[in-house]
């Protein structure tokens, strides 16, 4: 069974995280959301760590920590920690693993095909480095390898030269994957099949940010792949708290994460299946304009909550896009249901 580990933004006491406990699965926190920051003449200076929030992880299941390497990319250029730093959080809780510094490679942080061979690269450094540390600290046990690519013969030759690492390892972490679509030469299942017909048959991945549109996609690579971790349904949050004119308070995202998790839960226990992207939802066949329709609304949503500054400009990729639109039709389909009125319409009748 893959599991679903939920991504937190911070650990705070409140509900968010009391919900959290309650659901009892593992939780990954981020290096971002535990990071202390001073502003100093208008800058805002990394000052260190937020130990005091790891004694609020009392009572989960599992907690995991990442490194935060694509905000680190987009919002700070880099990162503002160092590699003893960083191994240093990893050293003060009992993760049930913590995942290396890597250099992730989206089309938005490397421009070009060289800056993506240069970031895979200081991934593989960047392991090494954190492996060494961890060694240092006796936490070498809990440490995550992660590998990073564009192409799936990017990902085979990062694992190739960490091959030393991931030897020792049940479970790799693999980056860059919550922005890729699910086909194509570069998806997530051509990614999938070439690190199942070239890592050693003892080796697990753990896939970083996949969005739930991705997760019935993965049930022909579950004896290969041991978790995934989102944090999508903060966006499904923001959206409910934007249409209905109301706070998004912890309270909200907490009911929004349980429902979501359920949902990703139930979508590992369906038969494996390939849906086209007129899918079928509710029983009922999508026409292809009724999608278009969705398409369209939920973009234009979406970049609403952009610029009112309630969600990331980096959210609106394909296939949260595609996520937020699915929602969308299941709405127009209830709504129809409850007026008495066929479920699959056409785009003209879809209401506004």
């Amino acid at each position: 069974m893959i599991d679903i580990i939920l991504g937190l933004p911070h650990l705070g006491k409140g509900a968010l995280l009391a919900r959290a406990k309650a659901l009892a699965c593992p939780i990954l926190i981020s290096a971002n959301a535990l990071s202390r920051w001073d502003h100093q003449q208008g800058s805002r200076i990394w000052s260190g760590w937020k130990y005091d929030q790891l004694r609020n992880a009392q009572g989960i299941t599992a907690l995991c920590l990442d490194s935060a390497g694509y905000t680190a990319m987009a919002a700070y250029g880099g990162y503002p920690w160092s590699a003893d730093a960083y191994v240093a959080l990893a050293a003060a809780y009992p993760f049930k693993w913590w995942a290396a510094l890597d250099y992730c490679v989206e089309d938005g942080v490397a421009r070009d095909r060289e800056e993506v061979l240069d970031r895979i690269a200081r991934t593989v450094r960047a392991n090494h480095e954190c492996q060494r540390r961890a060694i240092d600290r006796g936490i070498a046990g809990t440490f995550l390898p992660v590998i990073q690519g564009r192409t799936p013969e990017d990902y085979r030759r990062c694992a190739d030269a960490l091959a030393s690492l991931i030897e020792r390892s049940p479970v790799i972490g693999v980056g860059s994957m919550c922005r890729r679509p699910v086909h194509g030469p570069e998806g997530l299942v051509a990614v999938l099949d070439q690190l199942d017909r070239t890592l050693p048959r003892s080796c697990r991945l753990h896939l970083f940010g996949v969005k739930g549109g991705a997760i019935p996609y993965l049930r022909a690579f579950g004896h290969r792949v041991a978790s995934v971790d989102s944090q999508a349904y903060g966006v499904s949050a923001r959206r409910h708290a934007h249409r209905s004119g109301v706070v998004k308070t912890d309270l909200m995202v907490a009911a929004h994460m349980e429902r979501w998790l359920m949902a990703q839960q139930a979508k590992l226990r369906d038969p494996i299946r390939a849906l086209p992207v007129a899918a079928t939802l509710m029983g009922a066949m999508i026409p292809v304009d009724a999608w278009g329709s969705a398409i369209a609304q939920a973009r234009e949503q979406m970049r609403a909550l952009i610029r009112s500054g309630d969600l990331d400009h980096d959210a609106l990729t394909t296939v949260w896009v595609q996520e937020w639109a699915a929602a969308l039709l299941q709405e127009w389909q209830e709504h129809a249901n409850l007026d008495g009125r066929p479920a699959t319409r056409s785009a003209d009748a879809l209401p506004c």
